[in-house]
């Protein structure tokens, strides 16, 4: 089996200060996908660089403090790819892409919207070329997976007040529309695929009471291509996990 985590560590220094190590040790994973790691590879201590000695691949945004996306594997891809070659995303660090033997791994931090909606132009044109790169990947032959904060809640079981939140980022008709068209391109939600009922969240916000009462939205998830949906074993979310406002999201897959 290989077993993959993703995980929106929300700063991987401020993740760190609260157990980010010994969670991944404790997890013994084949590839761990970051999303928003707020750092550049060259301000991280050895043992983050490289945690266990694992493979580390770094793609930080050229902003100090924000956005980037990191791949950590035990096995070394057999290439690794930076971006979605539009400089426009890229200058973010939303997108890496590992190939590896039989099997590709794309990692995304898809952007937010906003809570007056100025950046989902932006985003939408980042869906787009999301779609182009992983159809691109595809065509490779290889197992693709994807992983990321792709931060759209898909459809109202993936977040506990529909209802109130469809003027809201994450869950905006144009967002929903473009994941919709997106799966139905091909694609699997991996969760999904083994757990059919609500409340499963990722994503909670820091205010006091919000996790605990589990009012959260699911922002964080797989997806595969439907034609290696043989290979899927499980997907579940770490909710008892903290040290960001997201949970890890895990991935086992047939080798």
């Amino acid at each position: 089996m290989i077993k993959i985590l993703s995980w929106n560590v929300n700063g991987l220094r401020s993740c760190a200060s609260k157990g980010f190590l010994s969670w991944f040790k404790k997890q013994a994973a084949d590839i761990v996908c970051l999303q928003e790691i707020k750092v550049k590879p060259e301000q991280l201590p050895p043992d983050l660089l490289n945690p266990n000695k694992y493979n580390s691949f770094w793609y930080p945004a050229q902003k100090p403090g924000y956005s980037g996306v990191a791949i950590i594997s035990k096995q070394e891809p057999e290439s690794v790819k930076l971006g979605l070659g539009v400089d426009e995303f890229d200058c973010e660090g939303r997108v890496i892409t590992a190939e590896f033997k039989d099997l590709i791994v794309i990692n995304s931090y898809f952007p937010n919207s906003q809570r007056d909606h100025s950046r989902l132009p932006f985003k939408l044109r980042f869906c787009t070329e999301f779609a182009r790169h992983a159809a691109s990947q595809r065509r490779r032959g290889k197992t693709l997976l994807m992983c990321a904060d792709w931060n759209i809640a898909p459809s109202e079981i993936d977040l506990k007040n529909p209802k109130s939140n469809r003027k809201n980022a994450g869950f905006l008709p144009e967002e929903r529309a473009w994941m919709k068209n997106f799966l139905d391109s091909g694609y699997i939600d991996a969760f999904r695929y083994f757990t059919k009922d609500p409340e499963h969240y990722t994503w909670w916000s820091y205010r006091p009471g919000i996790r605990e009462k589990n009012i959260g939205w699911r922002l964080d998830y797989f997806l595969s291509a439907n034609s290696d949906v043989d290979r899927l074993i499980s997907s579940n979310h770490q909710t008892r996990v903290y040290g960001s406002d997201h949970c890890p999201v895990s991935l086992t897959v047939k080798s």
